[in-house]
């Protein structure tokens, strides 16, 4: 028996419109010039979370100084800073108040990664459950935060709240970081928030590196009139910013705020024997199998960890060379010896003794570390 069949919208897929698959969650964000009229915003059941501009590049100063035009230019860049930020904060409680889950971005300019970094968590105060993100517009060191920075802000972000951010930044600056990973080892492992205003992006989306997007922000003040717009946000204007996730809304709450390092693919160099159980061993017909060693093993994570990488940016903390007189040129070599000595126990390691086999922890006797 034939069926008559409606039209119907064209397929979606993973790379094309997803936002046309009902089953796809979204999310808004915005900055602080955006109206938004939560109650209605609130209706649409799709929209999962809502991330919001926290800071911008670096914090305006405290104290203001100059000449009278220079006052006051520095006190209303303060003035505007205190104010996003209040309401940065007004809107995470109406959104979280509403169900919505929270998210903070911070919009990464030249100068100082480590001060820009300690900008954005003291502007954020991220909670465990808010989303950060890492928002580099362009690969273009003249306007935006450079890449080799921005790898020290994820870096120093990581070492004050133990977790990572999303990277949002564009199809360009992404296949460039894809392209360059061995440079960029944490920006591409970082989640992708990814940005381009076309239905069709399986073509421009660098699968090398990245399977998918975590978030693809589609619609934008660039697409998006009083005519058309490819996803209409109830309460919000055509400047409103609005992402798909590459998962459904339960999904995608179980995952929020992630946090983590993607994998990545492994360049083999060497493999070693997984290790198994005394008591399979003794117990005979035991097949071994073998795993893959990453290039970047613990010694290169311990060191990326120990990077000091604020040098170029001397900013307000004078002299930041390992031996320089400010407080951070004396962290930086405090910072520099402990790396240096730890490195000289993973060298100076003595074999383990005969008879002693590395692939069964149980055999291994009980030893007095170096303190």
């Amino acid at each position: 028996m034939l069926t008559a069949l409606s039209p119907t919208a064209p397929q979606a897929s993973e790379f094309s419109a997803p936002w046309r698959r009902s089953d796809r969650a979204l999310v808004v964000d915005a900055y602080e010039y955006n109206t938004i009229d939560w109650k209605k915003l609130a209706t649409d059941k799709r929209i999962v979370g809502f991330i919001g501009k926290a800071s911008d590049g670096l914090a305006p100063p405290y104290a203001c100084g100059g000449n009278e035009t220079e006052t006051r230019l520095c006190k209303a860049l303060f003035k505007r800073h205190a104010v996003a930020r209040e309401l940065f904060h007004t809107r995470r409680m109406v959104a979280k108040s509403l169900g919505l889950k929270w998210g903070a971005y911070h919009l990464a300019r030249p100068g100082n990664p480590i001060d820009q970094a300690n900008n954005f968590i003291d502007f954020a105060e991220p909670e465990p459950d808010d989303l950060i993100a890492i928002d580099i517009e362009d690969n273009d060191p003249g306007k935006w935060m450079s890449l080799s920075d921005a790898e020290e802000f994820v870096r120093h972000v990581h070492r004050r709240i133990g977790r990572f951010p999303l990277l949002y930044t564009n199809g360009t600056t992404a296949k460039y970081v894809a392209d360059n990973r061995d440079r960029y080892p944490l920006l591409s492992r970082l989640p992708l928030w990814y940005a381009r205003y076309k239905p069709e992006i399986g073509e421009h989306f660098p699968k090398g590196n990245w399977q998918s997007y975590t978030l693809w922000q589609f619609a934008s003040q660039s697409n998006c009139n009083d005519r058309s717009c490819p996803y209409r946000v109830l309460g919000t204007g055509n400047d409103i910013d609005v992402n798909v996730a590459s998962m459904d809304a339960d999904a995608l709450r179980q995952a929020w705020p992630f946090g983590g390092l993607l994998d990545v693919p492994v360049e083999l160099m060497a493999s070693v024997p997984v290790p198994i159980a005394r008591e399979a061993g003794l117990a005979g017909d035991v097949t071994l199998s073998y795993a893959p060693l990453e290039t970047n093993g613990a010694v290169a994570a311990l060191d990326a960890a120990f990077h000091p990488g604020a040098e170029p940016h001397p900013g307000r903390y004078g002299d930041m060379t390992a031996g320089g007189t400010s407080r951070w040129g004396r962290l930086v070599s405090y910072m520099a010896s402990v790396r240096d000595e730890v490195f000289g126990w993973f060298r100076d390691e003595p074999p383990l003794p005969a008879g002693i086999d590395p692939t069964v922890t149980a055999t291994i006797p009980a030893r007095t570390e170096r303190n």
